[in-house]
């Protein structure tokens, strides 16, 4: 049985990779980091898992709520990194020294270009020459990949949410690579460091958008699509134009990406009808566990505590234009599920191994 270490488990892909792992039947959790906390146990900082003994009875549980937070990691052969980025490369880079495979949850090595990352990131990328070994950890595209890799760079979640949503369009090339992105998401994406933003009498029956100027997973989301389109066999002569605007709902989980596109005709000048994009994304996503297409709008309540998502393509006929509408956890297949899903894939075991969780709704 593997033994993981989880670097900054204070966080809320920590906390949330504590709850996926402690009913993983192969995964045992020996060391946990988290500066803020250490010298506590975990059942001191997060008291709900005392519950775990109680429904445990293996001489060595996969999550013991007795165990002792750190400052630095123990020897283990896995690690989740779930540190800010830049502090995560160097954490990254240590690690993979003592021979760790990684699944790193920060921004640090999920683009390519490490000139683009430094755009984004406003700083020198502390450990450019891990780049080219890192693989990007979104299963439906590089599963085969990730299966080989000591590194995989967890996806952004909202960049999950749009890549999900949008890849079978840009691989069968029916639309045009001008695309709106329009994207809703819980609290819990800006972390558990407390701030005005996130205080819940601001929060609380307020909507707002923010990073007008340019959200950083934007980056991931042009990166991802061009990749789509030409592996599809419909290079893109151009990178897309994509506008992408996140949005701050009140509610702690979840996000909804209503993506927007002009659609091609076809060689006799017929645009796709609505049965035949859908049948399109049925068959991209045919073997895929945790990708569903369903018959109506999907709600984020379907994905709560899930590591499952949803997507629903429509064509408004008025403007011929495609509209897609995908959503997920935000703390699951957008961030710790999906990290939890490529471990599953990096020891070979089955994809749906401790995730096989449905939403919980109301």
């Amino acid at each position: 049985m593997p033994s993981v270490s989880i670097v900054n488990v204070t966080s809320y892909t920590g906390l949330e990779l504590l709850r996926l792992l402690s009913q993983h039947p192969q995964f045992v959790v020996t060391s946990v980091t988290g500066r803020s906390a250490v010298g506590k146990r975990l059942d001191e900082v997060f008291p709900q898992l005392s519950s775990l003994l109680a429904f445990n009875q293996a001489a060595t549980p996969a999550v013991n709520p007795k165990l002792v937070i750190g400052e630095e990691p123990a020897q283990t052969d896995l690690a989740f990194v779930c540190l800010p980025h830049a502090a995560a490369a160097e954490m990254v880079a240590h690690l993979l020294k003592r021979g760790t495979r990684v699944v790193d949850l920060s921004a640090d090595f999920r683009l390519y270009d490490v000139a683009v990352y430094e755009e984004w990131y406003k700083h020198v990328h502390p450990a450019p020459a891990l780049i080219e070994d890192a693989v990007y950890g979104l299963c439906e595209r590089y599963r085969e990949r990730i299966r080989k890799s000591s590194l995989v760079a967890n996806p952004g979640c909202h960049s999950s949410t749009a890549i999900l949503g949008l890849l079978p369009a840009f691989a069968a090339g029916i639309i045009n690579p001008d695309v709106i992105i329009d994207s809703k998401t819980g609290i819990s994406g800006a972390g558990r460091s407390p701030s005005l933003k996130t205080h819940y009498a601001e929060v609380n029956e307020d909507m707002s958008a923010y990073s007008l100027e340019g959200h950083r997973h934007l980056a991931e989301i042009v990166q991802e699509l061009i990749a789509g389109a030409k592996d599809g066999g419909h290079p893109l002569s151009a990178p897309p134009r994509i506008t992408f605007i996140p949005h701050l709902a009140p509610m702690t989980r979840g996000i909804l990406a209503t993506c927007y596109a002009d659609l091609k005709p076809d060689a006799q000048q017929r645009m796709p009808t609505t049965a035949e994009i859908r049948a399109l994304y049925e068959e991209y996503y045919a073997n895929e566990p945790f990708v569903h297409v369903v018959d109506q709008p999907p709600h984020t309540k379907w994905t709560y505590g899930s590591n499952h998502c949803f997507i629903y393509p429509v064509v408004d006929v008025r403007t011929q234009r495609l509209i897609v509408i995908s959503c997920l956890d935000n703390l699951v297949k957008g961030a710790s599920g999906q990290a939890v899903q490529n471990a599953n894939l990096l020891y070979g075991y089955p994809e749906t191994m401790g995730l096989s969780i449905v939403g919980v709704n109301p």
